[in-house]
């Protein structure tokens, strides 16, 4: 990989740690300020998830620390970028590492993986329920063909929707899918629990699959979010055409950006009727502080760093 590109790997691994995971916060905090690695790890009795970004060399010796630390069945998903996508390290301790209400007794216990190269064929039959199993400012930027949208908020909305809408369908094939895979995981395995027979999901995710499936043959459409300031990325995997607004934390279009509502900083279609008064003038008074910094060549902790920069600190 070019030195102008930093690194960014997405992975998680159900594993019980149990009370070793309070002490790998410290280690891993270590190592990645020394590395000057920055992104989110979170840990917890259930194991690990995370996405962190740096440089190849860092990222690698990254990999290797995950595995003296005998998480060896993660599954990493790499992405590369000429901006550090995230503006700082965030190692936390959860009760879950994907929350859902600690309703899951064994999330290890999943359903089938299909791997990325035999997803198209899968979900192509039409005995298959295709289930995204993302939130809906997610899919509304991109999605995989004739799959179902459950429009849920958060993760921990989904249980609802298998209780509404999946109940009398425990016999059929249903195939899902999500950014990484952890969430299909959690979901799948809950499923199992509750008495579904044939649940699959799509090994590694939208990630993996937008890594090895050739543009010409995808059935991919759009964009896919991601969790950093990338926002999202297209089917290469180099950085979308979407932004985050700073109101409302919901994806943003170029469309979006030409209506009345959007205000940089403040308010986009999405929330401009939702914001109070006093919120948009808050908002605009710190659009006010970042357009300062800028004008007077001053860094900020929202600056946006290539690798050239970063290799400074």
């Amino acid at each position: 990989m070019n030195s102008d590109h930093f690194t960014v790997i997405a992975f998680h691994e159900f594993r019980r740690i149990k009370s070793k995971f309070t002490k790998y916060k410290k280690q891993f905090n270590n190592f990645c300020n020394e590395k000057n690695i920055k992104g989110t790890v979170i840990l917890s009795p259930e194991g690990i998830n995370g996405t962190v970004a740096g440089l190849n060399d860092s990222i690698n010796e990254f990999s290797v620390l995950l595995n003296k630390f005998n998480f060896n069945n993660t599954e990493m998903k790499y992405s590369y970028t000429k901006i550090m996508p995230f503006y700082k390290l965030k190692i936390k301790l959860k009760e879950e590492i994907i929350p859902f209400a600690n309703k899951v007794k064994n999330p290890s216990k999943t359903g089938e993986f299909i791997k990325p190269k035999n997803w198209n064929n899968f979900i192509k039959n039409d005995s298959v329920l295709i289930i995204d199993v993302r939130n809906k400012y997610e899919t509304k930027i991109g999605r995989f063909t004739n799959s179902t949208d459950p429009r849920t908020k958060n993760f921990i909305e989904f249980d609802g929707f298998i209780k509404s809408e999946l109940s009398k369908n425990k016999d059929q094939n249903i195939a899902m899918y999500c950014t990484g895979g952890i969430r299909c995981e959690k979901a799948s395995a809950y499923m199992l629990q509750e008495g579904f027979k044939n649940i699959y999901q799509l090994e590694g995710g939208i990630l993996k699959y937008l890594e090895e499936v050739d543009q010409k043959n995808t059935l991919w459409e759009d964009e896919c979010f991601v969790f950093d300031n990338r926002v999202s990325v297209k089917h290469d995997l180099s950085t979308g055409s979407y932004e985050l607004c700073k109101g409302c934390k919901n994806p943003i279009s170029n469309d979006d950006k030409k209506s009345e509502k959007y205000e940089i900083g403040v308010s986009c279609p999405n929330c401009f009727n939702k914001r109070s008064k006093d919120q948009k003038h808050k908002s605009r008074e710190r659009q006010k502080q970042i357009e300062l910094f800028k004008e007077k060549g001053h860094s900020y902790a929202y600056d946006k760093v290539n690798t050239n920069e970063y290799k400074k600190y």
